[in-house]
């Protein structure tokens, strides 16, 4: 990784209640309890890996407040409230200082229309195009290859890496961040069967991006038919996902790698959908409502439901399910010599 961090400076970063043990070593790079060497920082963020802390090389181990165990010498322990959460901020910091945020300026190859408005504090990078009407503004970066349709809206301290689109008249709002090849305001899927033929249905909408929001590589979010597709304050979603027209996805939502959403559908707040999940249209789920990998939801659920499985039921009864299907094969068995059996 090219860092160095004293053990000063990571107790400065991560703020521990308490520490044990001591070390001369500087901080490397960070590595699992197994594989950790001296130089390394690790961290128990997962209580099955309790047993390794005992037996890992690491320098410094971020632990839990409640982990009962005496470091070897020359290592350190840090006991703070969450080490994963401890740990995302000492990246966050070698974040910085691995990838720079780049000065301020347009680059010379960018094209940016002359009714175009950049701050002078924004970052607009290579081939970047920025057309009639739209905006970009302050501290806001754009990567190599970032198109911004006419009329768009970049707020302040965003971070559009390479590749990204931002259609006509969408809309980001402040701090948020989009990874390579994000689409947003591609049209919405519809079509009316006219006479033999799919007549394209115009989609004249357009997609808001709250604050904070983060999106994956490669997810698309449709813009409206008419009227606005929203992702709320704080949602995260992953890796290619496709998020449907006139969508409204509420506040500090998790969408992981290739859910996928129809159109029309509302998504309440703090709604957790596991990989590849597939949620109909025009149904709303409830707030906290959460849902396993490759669930598929096809009608409207109360707040704080816990499903999974193809059709969706809930996660308990669906988890008894497998345990009995499993059981099928020497249940049809026991029938069948039953069956034979001399009457």
């Amino acid at each position: 990784m090219h860092v160095a961090y004293t053990p000063d400076e990571v107790a400065a970063i991560v703020s521990p209640q308490r520490s044990a043990g001591h070390t001369t070593e500087k901080i490397r790079d960070i590595a699992s309890l197994k594989s950790a060497q001296p130089g390394d920082l690790s961290f128990l963020g997962n209580p099955k890996y309790r047993a390794e802390v005992a037996a890992t090389h690491a320098s410094l181990v971020l632990v839990p407040l409640d982990y009962v165990g005496e470091p070897q010498p020359n290592q350190l322990f840090l006991f703070v409230e969450k080490p994963s959460v401890a740990l995302a901020r000492l990246c966050a910091r070698i974040e910085q200082s691995l990838w720079p945020k780049p000065p301020a300026g347009v680059h010379p190859s960018a094209v940016i229309a002359p009714t175009a408005r950049v701050s002078p504090q924004a970052t607009v990078g290579p081939l970047c195009v920025v057309e009639d009407g739209a905006s970009v503004g302050a501290g806001s970066v754009l990567q190599a290859n970032v198109f911004v349709g006419r009329n768009a809206s970049v707020g302040e301290h965003c971070w559009v890496q390479p590749g990204c689109i931002i259609g006509s008249g969408c809309e980001l709002r402040n701090r948020v961040r989009l990874q390579p090849g994000v689409v947003i305001g591609s049209d919405g899927f519809g079509y009316e069967f006219v006479n033999g033929r799919h007549e394209k249905v115009p989609q004249i909408g357009v997609v808001i991006v709250e604050d904070d929001v983060e999106i994956g590589a490669n997810s698309t979010l449709d813009r409206a038919r008419f009227s606005r597709t929203v992702v709320g304050e704080g949602t995260k979603i992953d890796n290619l996902v496709q998020v449907g027209h006139n969508v409204i996805i509420g506040r500090h939502c998790i969408l992981c790698a290739q859910v996928g959403i129809s159109g029309s559908t509302t998504l309440e707040d703090y709604v957790v959908l596991g990989g590849q999940a597939g949620v109909g249209g025009h149904i709303t789920l409830g707030q906290g409502t959460k849902a396993g990998g490759q669930t598929g939801i096809a009608f409207d659920t109360a707040p704080g439901s816990y499903l999974n499985g193809t059709p969706a039921i809930p996660y308990m009864t669906e988890r008894r399910l497998q345990v009995l299907h499993q059981k099928l094969p020497e249940l049809f068995k026991r029938v069948e010599n039953l069956e034979q059996r001399p009457k």
